[in-house]
């Protein structure tokens, strides 16, 4: 746990993204139950989503430990990408990852279509590990931050946390009834961020989702997120250009409303980095 000034404000920052290179953040946390699952459990995990996706690399590189196959579905990816791998992508086939492409008409009948071909010895792991699942290692999480909570005596908290499927903010609310966590939604509206959320449950009344007063894409380059990029870093503490920059970003249009104590839960994803770095670059936005 660090303490954060950032823009002559104090934070606290949980610092998940410390705990392991590869398996780090909320990627650790959703797959805590399987980090602790015997190795003979499973043969194979089936997943899906983007080809530089954080959950993608985290589960790659669990499968390497355990020395499961990792089967993973995507839309095409680029020719310039099949040729010579970057980032994430490139990591996850050096760990054995077998990729398997399907048209973009033809993805989401495929997707709906994994669950059922996962056998005895196979697992399904929906993407970016949204999956009740996920509530063994969140739930640890929550006890680690109560349990600082009551060390240092603070009675109001807000826990902040960024959003893609939801999982983490949810799981979270749930565990920690007398704290507000805040989140805010990186794809889609808000609209499909609760319905996201529904999928595991009714909505914790303490879950509070912000709203950015621009509207952006997902993991779309903006000057915006690359200059609070920037000051975090130069301030003492570098987080992802996708998720973190977006909830910092809105964090900020309502920070003066917060009251109470504000922790940051640093979700990792600092190895996609390296290929968002490369589109700021190739914009000419850093």
């Amino acid at each position: 746990m660090d303490r954060f000034v950032f823009r002559d404000r104090h934070y606290y920052v949980k610092r998940d993204d410390l705990i392991d290179p590869l398996l780090s953040g909320n990627k650790y946390r959703k797959l805590y139950s399987l980090i602790q699952t015997p190795a003979e459990t499973y043969h194979r995990i089936v997943s899906y989503g983007g080809t530089q996706s954080n959950a993608m690399l985290s589960i790659a590189a669990l499968c390497q430990k355990k020395e499961w196959e990792f089967h993973y579905t995507s839309k095409p990816i680029p020719q310039y990408l099949k040729k010579k791998p970057t980032g994430n992508l490139k990591m996850a086939l050096e760990m054995g990852m077998q990729l398997h492409e399907v048209t973009a008409d033809d993805y989401e009948k495929e997707v709906g279509l994994l669950k059922s071909k996962a056998g005895d010895s196979s697992l399904f792991v929906p993407q970016g590990g949204a999956d009740a699942l996920a509530q063994t290692g969140i739930d640890q999480l929550a006890k680690e931050i109560h349990q600082w909570q009551l060390k240092n005596r603070i009675e109001k908290l807000n826990v902040v946390t960024p959003s893609g499927t939801g999982t983490t903010a949810y799981y979270l609310a749930a565990a920690l009834p007398d704290v507000a966590v805040l989140t805010t939604h990186s794809v889609g509206d808000k609209a499909y961020l609760i319905q996201q959320m529904e999928v595991l449950g009714a909505k914790p009344v303490n879950l509070r989702i912000l709203q950015n007063e621009k509207k952006h894409h997902f993991a779309k380059p903006y000057a915006e997120f690359f200059e609070i990029y920037r000051e975090l870093k130069h301030a003492g503490i570098e987080f992802d250009l996708i998720y973190a920059t977006h909830m910092w970003h809105t964090l900020l249009q309502h920070v003066e409303s917060i009251e109470g104590t504000l922790l940051y839960v640093h979700s990792g994803g600092l190895i996609g980095n390296e290929t968002m770095l490369d589109r700021y670059h190739h914009k000419g936005l850093c």
